[in-house]
């Protein structure tokens, strides 16, 4: 089926494209949403170079878009919310600003295991400004973004016997993982 829907992707690729970035848009905006299968779908539909600008203009658009969602969230949080003023983490945040601010973002989306979701939320409570935010997300998205298409890029030609057990592996992992860190044995 994925095969079947990267066969038709390939055939129109102005289509490809927008459901490509669409796709990293609804990652970003969700927060939560992994985004290594859209950069296995447009890598396997596009070439690694032509893949890549792809998902850097979908990450980019997903930021800034989700940016702007999270920051009108949470003014109305906020004011339905008037103890969350006062609490630290938050206050700390709100208060972010200027170059620590950019940078912070910046090492923040090098970073492969901080949720894109929450750097968005914690850029849109602090003072940053959306263009320094946009900038600074992208950024420091760009080597992360290089790696994975790579990866994938690479993973692609293995047989899919190979593909499946890297994929096989890679689930019970995560699956040990979440029940260590679940039940606390870790």
């Amino acid at each position: 089926m994925f095969s079947d829907i990267i066969g038709w992707l390939s055939d129109e690729p102005i289509l490809a494209a927008f459901f490509s970035i669409s796709m990293n848009i609804a990652a970003a905006i969700t927060g939560f949403l992994p985004s290594a299968f859209i950069t296995a779908g447009t890598v396997a539909a596009f070439d690694l170079k032509m893949g890549l600008i792809l998902l850097i203009i979908g990450e980019a658009a997903g930021a800034i878009i989700s940016f702007i969602l999270y920051r009108k969230g949470i003014t109305k949080l906020t004011s339905s919310f008037p103890q969350l003023k006062n609490n630290k983490l938050f206050s700390k945040l709100q208060n972010a600003e200027g170059p620590a601010a950019y940078f912070m973002v910046v090492l923040l989306r090098v970073l492969p295991f901080v949720p894109s979701g929450a750097v968005t939320l914690a850029a849109a409570y602090s003072r940053m400004r959306l263009l320094p935010y946009g900038i600074a997300s992208t950024i420091g998205k760009i080597p992360a973004l290089f790696i994975e298409a790579f990866a994938v890029s690479h993973a692609l030609k293995l047989k899919m016997e190979l593909q499946m057990a890297i994929f096989l592996f890679a689930a019970f992992s995560f699956l040990v993982y979440y029940l260590l860190k679940k039940y606390k044995l870790s």
